[in-house]
């Protein structure tokens, strides 16, 4: 098996804390300073919304919401197994199903070109972008320094359809830039389908910085008192 191999001396990360709002209900990030910035997940669920209210309404919602569990379940477990492998270690345990063997198994040959491993899973946050999340790696992907996300799916996507995947490792990319001085062009995604071959999605950073900043701006004017708030310290918070 491959031995992936980590960078050292790297500059330190500020830790970041999660945070749940008591009034709102809403997960936001704390910089060590104070200043809560929403995850970038949460301000580009406008992404096709549209599109995704009248899948529920075809469908229903119960079968739309079991669909999502199962969906948010099948991805969780398949990042794990990815975490796992690129930390040397045996990706299956007593747990690991056939199915995710299998899914996993048909995809692992796309992680071999990574390399020379920054960051997994970690927490980062951009003063600039007014936003926080946490990135699932960023290392070499065939020699070149890039963030890199895991995904997993029922069916092959479609590159027009998945353009907030790409807007959200571009943020990865900036924060990551603002926080070690390390600067990041490439954009990386490894899709597992389940029933056909895994797709391996490269991309430019610069090619969805306008994107990304409509939909922040977007969910910042959707939220008045969220602007009023990004500043103040974590009073009224469950730190988690």
């Amino acid at each position: 098996m491959k031995q992936f191999r980590y960078e050292s001396n790297l500059p330190v990360i500020p830790k970041l804390q999660q945070v749940t709002d008591s009034a709102t209900g809403k997960r936001h990030y704390v910089t060590p300073e104070g200043n809560r910035y929403p995850s970038v997940t949460t301000i580009l669920q406008e992404y096709r919304k549209d599109e995704l209210l009248e899948w529920r309404k075809r469908v229903g919602a119960k079968q739309a919401d079991w669909i999502a569990r199962q969906a948010a379940s099948r991805g969780t477990r398949f990042h794990t197994l990815c975490e796992r492998f690129l930390k040397n270690e045996e990706p299956f345990d007593q747990k690991t199903t056939l199915f995710d063997k299998a899914l996993f198994n048909e995809t692992k040959h796309l992680l071999h070109d990574i390399d020379n491993i920054h960051v997994q899973e970690q927490r980062l946050f951009s003063n600039h972008l007014r936003l926080a999340g946490t990135v699932d790696c960023i290392a070499e992907h065939e020699g070149r320094l890039s963030v890199i996300d895991f995904k997993s799916s029922t069916r092959r996507k479609v590159k027009d359809h998945i353009e907030n995947y790409f807007m959200q490792c571009t943020a990865y990319a900036i924060m990551y830039e603002e926080l070690c001085y390390i600067p990041i062009q490439k954009i990386v995604l490894i899709v597992a389908c389940e029933s056909e071959e895994p797709q391996l999605f490269v991309e430019k950073r610069d090619n969805y910085v306008k994107q990304l900043l409509y939909y922040r701006d977007l969910h910042e004017k959707a939220n008045p008192k969220y602007l009023d708030d990004v500043f103040a310290s974590s009073t009224g918070t469950n730190i988690t």
